[in-house]
Parts: structure tokens; C-alpha cells; sequence
């Protein structure tokens, strides 16, 4: 297990000339930001299943019995499905370290929704489709954070996906250690806000299934689960409500430590957030200022303060 983490991600988002036309879509996001943080793995699913660089184009094709195939979009229309089953059935089991992946849009290989499917007679149809390679990554790792370039420009997105990736990681890098009943305990002590903050049925729901721990002989079948209840809460992105619950719930361990003054100016900070006139990086920032000085055991151990490193800057973009 690395200190960082792995994430999967299409070759040509490393700006790496594998596309069809012989170009890439280097993503400065993924390359000058995110990279000083994570280790990637790239792959090109249509070089590796032998096509050369430039190629011709290909497509998903939805034939009259249902089955989405993976052919070239110019006569004779050669079918490249058995060929991209093959290479993922053998790529696949190999990445089971990953803490999540970042695919290309729109792509017949990568893309991760709305991928143009076309009839057997070349007619465009709907955009409904997903990529076969990330169709077969999605049902090999259901709870993999997994995400596509576009929508990585969307500031929510993009948080979310970072915080599920390092969440992740952090769980992966628990089991690789050696599971224990401790181990596990602590790790969903550190989430409990966090989850709060994503879900509030989801976490009222996880808690029992931790309770029950004491039950389960079996660490890593536990583990299995726990994972994807954990990563199924995180999916959701924080909602505006649910933060505020979570920033008056840590308030209130400040209630005999503040003066007025300062129970005021944190009331109103969390009140302007609330109401979308500050990002939450503004409550958040003057919380961990007073729990720098006014230390609590139960909030220092909180992920949901530090979700991933500071340098990225998500919060601040994250109203």
C-alpha cells in the first residue's frame, strides 16, 4: 500500500497522444493539481486492446436484440466487443488497490454516461450509453469512486469525488495493515460527522450495522460490507442543510469555552453559510481556530475537517 493514493485514469487526460486522431485531453485539474497528491495508473482501453494511434473512430451500436456492441463506425463495421471482454475480464482483477478512477466523457470505450449509441444501420440514437470498459469497471467495483473528466469541472463533483477517493484510501490502507475490531472501530468514529454531513438516514442506518461488529467473526467480510455502505453514503454530496446540522452540532462543544463575541461571530458565520453568502471553508476555517485552542479528544480525531489536503483548494470553491 502506497502512502498516496492510486487512481485508474484514461491515458489521454495525462495528456498522453492515445486518441483516436492521434491527440489527448490533458485535464490541468488532474495534471498540475491533483497529481502532487495521488498516483495514477493510466490506460488507453482501445490501445490495449491492439488498435493503433491515429485510428478509426468507433462507436456503441445497440443491436435489435439489446446488446450494445463496440464497433467501428465505417464500413465493414468490424465488432470490437469480444476483443475490449477479453482485455478487461484480464485487466480488471489486477486493479483491486485503486481508490478510484477518472475516465474520459463521452468515450464508446470510457465514457461514464450519456455515450451517443447508434441502431445496426448507423442512425444516432439516444445519449444513454456508458462505456464498455467503464461498464465493466462500475460491476467489477461497485463501491469505486469513479468519475469523468466534464464532470470534474463541476466544483461539487469534484469534491465529492476527491473525498471518496481519500476515504478510501484510508480504508484500503486499514486493511492492507491488518484488520482489527479496534481498527475498525476507530476509522468509523473518525467518519461519524462526515457521514452526517452526506446523509442523515445513511448514517443512522451504519451505525447499528458498526454496533454489530462484536458479532462478526469475520473481519474482512465485515470490511466488505462496511465499505459499501460507507462509500454508498459518501456518494451523495454534502448537502448545504445537512453541513449546517453538522457545524451547529460541533458548535455546540464550544458552548462553555467561547465568550459572547465569539459565540456570536460563529452563529453568524454558520448563519451566512447556511443562507449561501460564505463557502463552507468559512465556518469551517473558524471552527479548527478554536479547536486549535480550545482542543476537544472526540473533534481533533474528525475527518470531516480535513477530508483530504487543504492545498487542493475544493472547499473554497464549494459554496
Amino acid at each position: 500500500m502506497t502512502t498516496k493514493p492510486v487512481l485508474g485514469i484514461s491515458g489521454c487526460l495525462t495528456g498522453s497522444a492515445v486518441r483516436f486522431d492521434g491527440g489527448h485531453k490533458r485535464m490541468g485539474f488532474v495534471m498540475d493539481e491533483l497529481a502532487q497528491w495521488v498516483n495514477f495508473r493510466p490506460v488507453c482501453p482501445e490501445m490495449a486492446i491492439g488498435l493503433p494511434t491515429p485510428r478509426p473512430a468507433i462507436r456503441l451500436t445497440l443491436t435489435d436484440s439489446g446488446e450494445t456492441q463496440l464497433r467501428f463506425s465505417k464500413p465493414p463495421h468490424d465488432d470490437l466487443t469480444q476483443k475490449m471482454a477479453e482485455f478487461t475480464a484480464d485487466y480488471l482483477p489486477k486493479i483491486g488497490d485503486l481508490s478510484g478512477f477518472i475516465v474520459c466523457a463521452k468515450s464508446p470505450s470510457c465514457g461514464l454516461e450519456r455515450v451517443r449509441l447508434y441502431d445496426e444501420n448507423g442512425n444516432r440514437g439516444r445519449k444513454e450509453g456508458v462505456g464498455l470498459f467503464t461498464a465493466a469497471l462500475l460491476e467489477t467495483y461497485p463501491w469505486l469512486p469513479v468519475e469523468e473528466d466534464g464532470r470534474l469541472h463541476d466544483p461539487v463533483l469534484r469534491e465529492n469525488f476527491i473525498e471518496r477517493v481519500f476515504a478510501l484510501h484510508e480504508l484500503n490502507t486499514l486493511r492492507a495493515k491488518g484488520l482489527t475490531r479496534r481498527g475498525l472501530l476507530d476509522f468509523h468514529s473518525r467518519y461519524k460527522l462526515q457521514l452526517l454531513a452526506h446523509h442523515q438516514a445513511g448514517y443512522r442506518e451504519i451505525g447499528p450495522f458498526v454496533a454489530s461488529l462484536h458479532e462478526w467473526e469475520d473481519l474482512d467480510a465485515f470490511f466488505v460490507a462496511y465499505r459499501e455502505k460507507l462509500m454508498t453514503i459518501l456518494k451523495k454530496p454534502a448537502s448545504r442543510k445537512n453541513h449546517t446540522n453538522v457545524l451547529m452540532h460541533i458548535q455546540g462543544y464550544f458552548r462553555n469555552q467561547l465568550n459572547t463575541r465569539q459565540r456570536s461571530e460563529l452563529r453568524d458565520v454558520i448563519l451566512h453559510y447556511r443562507n449561501g453568502q460564505l463557502p463552507i471553508l468559512a465556518p469551517i476555517t473558524l471552527l479548527k481556530h478554536y479547536l486549535a485552542e480550545y482542543p476537544d479528544r472526540y473533534l481533533m480525531t474528525q475527518n470531516y475537517f480535513d477530508p483530504y489536503p487543504d492545498d487542493l483548494g475544493l472547499r473554497l470553491a464549494v459554496k
